[in-house]
């Protein structure tokens, strides 16, 4: 039987003034700050986690570069929810013409969306959907829609 050495190795190291970075044979880059930047913060105190992809050139150019959600945001914004729902609109989408005018190339759309366990049984899915239905439809008659006119 072949034991295989698991423990991280140490490819490349670079120290630098306000940090260090580590590159390990197994594909980890692990960054640490140099040590008389320990005292400060850089979260509210507990660990933050980021979703994207790095990069490394062969001399060692890392970079970082987060997902994206969407190219002007996220596609829905939140507007109401219950325990079980959730009252979501699209986000309209623009484009700036030739002589700087904006044009809405789409309408906003609004989602209703419910998610009920499936231990709760029919009775009770029921009877929920009622409740967080008349919730939604009085979120609903609370919203104005109002215009507002540029006056030029």
């Amino acid at each position: 039987m072949i034991k295989k050495n698991f423990k991280k190795q140490i490819l490349q190291q670079a120290v630098k003034m306000d940090g260090s970075i580590n590159f390990q044979t197994n594909g980890d880059i692990n960054i640490y700050p140099c040590p008389w930047e320990n005292e400060k913060q850089v979260t509210n105190g507990e660990r933050v986690s980021y979703k994207g992809g790095i990069s490394v050139d062969v001399d060692g150019r890392t970079r970082v570069k987060r997902y994206n959600v969407g190219a002007n945001g996220p596609k829905h914004e939140t507007l109401f929810e219950t325990l079980n729902g959730a009252v979501k609109m699209t986000r309209p989408i623009f484009e700036v013409t030739a002589n700087g005018l904006r044009r809405r190339l789409d309408k906003e759309y609004i989602y209703v969306t419910f998610k009920f366990p499936k231990k709760y049984g029919l009775a009770l899915t029921k009877a929920l959907y009622q409740e967080e239905a008349d919730q939604i439809m009085s979120y609903f008659k609370t919203r104005k829609e109002e215009t507002i006119w540029n006056q030029q």
